[in-house]
């Protein structure tokens, strides 16, 4: 059995505050193979930014509690000194932020930023840096980037700064990229060119992908597997086409149908997750989802609000995982929740 190139194992991300321990991540894991695509989702707050952090090392030096391993490529990324970190970051494993406009410096120009992240990991000149940059510029379908490459953040659209900012992630050919709602902000159709640049890039340099999102039309478009979290923890993992088609989380089935179906009634009401993430401060004892579930009448006595289900393999496959105490989930959400998703559905017997 090949060892994955990306294994996160029961990482714990914990913020010392005031009020007690803000619990942002709690016993996260999960294995991420070269050239595949892994979706994280969930609402905000549900610890997805605050994970691929960790991988990044961003907390060190901060008053946040990290434990676990992070193995890249058989080295522990949480046990290796901050000069070691500083190499890989950047060289080996590069993160696309969410905002590139606070994520870049105003006072320097776009060249200037992307080429110090290229000279900080290769001993070339200035002169080599801004050809490289240039080149990477253009890469992204940046028009003109031999002039552009000296404008600043300011200068630049919201889809061109984006496209910097993933040219800045790609200059050093990572090996490991992490993009953090590269698409927020953005109109559909430069929405549609950055994804289909991130899988141009991908497949071009055989990247391992862990894209950050709240748009379930980016995942069904990006990813191999998807992660579903929810206040700090996995609540449920598979394939794209398995999680879609077949989720067995009731969260997951909240999530879907929050969609709205633009080929349906225009008339028709979205259907929300009722009440609110509960305070990372103190998570609900038991499932932290059971105050929001409207499935908890089905578990019985009160496992749901005692006792915290383990992440164990849904009723199809073994490498599906839910976190939930329902005894048939997959049938109880063909027989309730896909009739409301998408009452025109017919389902096949598999028989």
């Amino acid at each position: 059995m090949t060892t994955p190139f990306l294994s996160v194992e029961d990482l714990k991300v914990h913020f010392p505050t005031a009020d007690g321990i803000v619990k942002a991540t709690d016993g996260l894991s999960f294995t991420l193979e070269k050239g595949r695509t892994l979706g994280i989702v969930g609402e905000s707050g549900s610890g997805k930014s605050v994970s691929s952090s960790a991988i990044l090392g961003l907390h060190r030096g901060t008053s946040a509690q990290v434990s676990g391993r992070i193995m890249l490529d058989d080295v522990d990324l949480l046990t290796i000194s901050d000069e070691q970190m500083r190499r890989k970051r950047g060289a080996e494993v590069s993160m696309i932020f969410q905002d590139p406009l606070s994520a870049m410096h105003p006072y320097y120009t776009v060249g200037n930023q992307i080429g110090e992240a290229y000279r900080v990991h290769h001993d070339v000149s200035k002169k080599a840096a801004r050809t490289r940059t240039i080149e990477m510029l253009d890469r992204v379908g940046i028009p003109q980037p031999d002039r552009r490459v000296d404008d600043y953040p300011h200068q630049f659209s919201g889809g061109m700064r984006q496209r910097a900012m993933i040219a800045m992630g790609l200059i050093n050919n990572p090996s490991l990229l992490i993009a953090d709602e590269p698409t927020t902000a953005l109109d559909v159709t430069v929405q549609a060119q950055i994804l289909d640049l991130l899988q141009d890039l991908q497949k071009e340099f055989e990247s391992a992908v862990i894209i950050i999102t709240h748009d379930l039309g980016v995942i069904a478009e990006m990813a191999d597997d998807v992660l579903v979290m929810y206040a700090g923890r996995c609540v449920e993992f598979g394939t794209t086409k398995e999680i879609l088609t077949h989720p067995e989380m009731p969260y997951t089935w909240g999530l879907l149908s929050s969609v709205p179906d633009v080929t349906g009634d225009t008339d028709a009401r979205l259907i929300p997750i009722p009440g609110n993430p509960p305070s990372l401060l103190n998570t609900p004892p038991g499932c932290a989802f059971s105050p929001r579930c409207p499935h908890r009448d089905k578990v019985p006595g009160d496992l749901c609000t005692t006792v915290l289900p383990e992440l164990v393999p849904g009723s199809r496959t073994e490498t599906h995982l839910k976190r939930c105490h329902l005894a048939n989930p997959d049938a109880i959400y063909e027989a309730e929740v896909l009739p409301e998703i998408a009452p025109d559905l017919v389902v096949e017997d598999p028989a």
